[in-house]
Formats: C-alpha cells, structure tokens, sequence
C-alpha cells in the first residue's frame, strides 16, 4: 500500500473531530441539532480534507523521527507529525498514549427533541428531575420553539429488546412513557410524547472516564493528544459532553496558532492545550460523575454525599454552559 505524509491528523469524525479541523481552518461555528452541528462544519472545512472508511486500527511510534505512523483497515500506511484522536470512546489514539478504556454504567438513555411550534414556557433554564425509582429526565431549550431532553432508567429485563436502532427508539419510547406517567409531571410526559421520532437516539450503557482519571492521566505524548469523548467521556447527567468537544477544538487550534506564531514547536501546543483543558474537562467529569452516582447510591449516607459534593459544586443551573473558552 502506498505510504502517505501529513502534518495534521485528526482521527474521527464526529462533532469533536469536525470541530477541530474546522477550528484548525479559523472558522466559526454556532450551536445547533447534533445532525444539523456535524453537516454545517462538514461543508464548511476544506474539500479533500476528510476521508471515510479510513478506520485506523493501529498506531506506533517512528523510531528515527519519533512521530506517530497510523496503519489503516486497508493496510495503508499514514505518517503524521502532529495527531489528535478525536475517536470517542474506544479511541485508538488513546490506547497509544496508555489511556485505560473507559468505563461502563449499564443504563439505558433517550435522548430527543421535541418541537413547540406555537413556543414553549420553559425559559432557558437546563432541567434535571428524578421520577420514581432511578428515572432521570434533563430538559434543555435549544430555541423558543424546540426543545432538547434525555430520559436515563435501569436496563430493561432481559426480553425487552431494545437494542435496533429504529425499533428500540419507539419500544422504548413507549416503554418510559408508560412509567414515567406514575412520576412525572404532564409537561414532562407530553414533551416524549411528542418527540420526533427522527431524533431519537438509544443507548444502553453509559460510557465515562472517571474524573480522577481526566485529572491526572497522561493526555499527551510528543504531538499527540486526544479530544472530546477520546479525552473526557462522560454520561449525559449534565449536558455537557458535546459542548466540551468544541471547547477542546477552540483551545487546541488556539494553542497550534501560537505556537506556529512564536515559532514553538507542536510538542509545545500540545502540552499547551492539555494543561488549559484539564481544570475545565476534570470538573464536568466530577460532577457528571457524581450526579449518576447519586441515582445509584442506595444507602442514605452515600446519596448525602453525592448531594453535598454537588451542592459544593454549585446549583446555578446554567453554570456548566456559562464557561468562556476564548476565542481562536
């Protein structure tokens, strides 16, 4: 196969992966719908720029130049000098650096939006309420009229299958309607309801990195760093995960930028990104940590603690959002 050189390489191409090479090409972006977010930055980066069914399956390090060489599915051959794996959770630039995979909380998640063509009354305030049992329902206004939510619940038992994409939206849409109308509001239960069945989106474990790992792991080695779900995995507990992908990507073409300026080398930019993102990336991990903890702990004294860690946290609803990256 034939052997190719590159200065950048991102590896992923998700909301992470588009943001950075976006930010890395100095343009804006705005929030929007996952679907709508990931098809405006892919138009608006350079045509060439990315490559699909490129899966790479293994990465080692050149032993004369000491830079990453990516072995891809079909057996080509990429050698980067700077790489940043924004590969999400079972990210293979996270394995070259030593990362542990993350881990796994057996819950399954919906997650949707729902449209108010008429407006909705719920201001702008993000919503996080605990139903019967280990129901949790987050509400998010995107716009005046459209409205984001995740609903988390204990796996199903088994024979409730929920594991297709397109049937398990609707069996459990269904399936957490007719528990969530015991414990829950007629405004919570009627904005599932009428959801749009376009997109809604399933999972059944909840992947994270545990917040003392995010503190102190080692997220760089030479030019290679990891962003987005790759760096900070974390559950949906406090609607952050997506939103600190693109802060990852404003911070490291920011860091690229000055070290090209000052004549520094991308080492430099590297180590520069990591340090200003770990204080930011470790604190959403901890507190979405501790809020999915807190639907599991059982005895009194642990979910006491959860509360007082959160209340240390701040309670401001949106304080998570409240965060000024800079700009590029």
């Amino acid at each position: 196969m034939e052997e190719e050189g590159h200065g950048i390489v991102i590896v992923g191409g998700g909301i992470c992966g588009l943001a950075t090479a976006l930010a890395l090409h100095r343009k804006e972006f705005r929030c929007l719908r996952r679907k709508d977010l990931i098809e405006t930055m892919a138009k608006n980066i350079p045509a060439g720029s990315i490559r699909f069914g490129c899966h790479v399956v293994a990465i080692q390090q050149d032993p004369g130049t000491h830079g990453p060489i990516l072995t891809t599915v079909d057996g080509g051959t990429i050698r980067a000098k700077v790489l940043i794996g924004c590969d999400g959770g079972s990210s293979a630039v996270a394995r070259y650096l030593g990362l542990s995979p993350p881990k796994a909380i057996p819950r399954t998640v919906l997650r949707g939006f729902t449209a108010y063509p008429h407006g909705h009354p719920f201001g702008a305030e993000f919503l996080r309420i605990r139903g019967g049992g280990e129901f949790v329902v987050g509400r998010l206004p995107v716009t005046r009229n459209l409205v984001h939510f995740f609903v988390t619940m204990p796996n199903p038992p088994t024979g409730i299958m929920l594991a297709t994409k397109d049937v398990s939206a609707t069996t459990t849409k269904d399936f957490m309607l007719e528990k969530l109308r015991d414990c829950c509001a007629p405004e919570i239960v009627q904005m599932v309801q009428d959801s749009d069945p376009e997109s809604l989106n399933v999972v059944n474990s909840i992947r994270y990195r545990s917040p003392w790992q995010v503190a102190l792991a080692a997220f760089h080695r030479g030019a290679v760093t990891v962003a987005g779900d790759a760096m900070h995995a974390m559950g949906p507990f406090i609607g952050q995960g997506g939103s600190a992908a693109l802060e990852d990507a404003v911070v490291l073409a920011r860091s690229m930028s000055r070290a090209n300026a000052a004549g520094g080398g991308h080492g430099a930019a590297v180590r520069e990104y990591v340090r200003e993102r770990r204080p930011r990336v470790a604190l959403l991990s901890l507190e979405s940590f501790v809020a999915g903890t807190l639907l599991r702990a059982r005895s009194l004294v642990g979910k006491l603690a959860c509360v007082a860690v959160l209340a240390l946290l701040g309670t401001r609803s949106l304080r998570h959002a409240d965060f000024d990256c800079g700009r590029l």
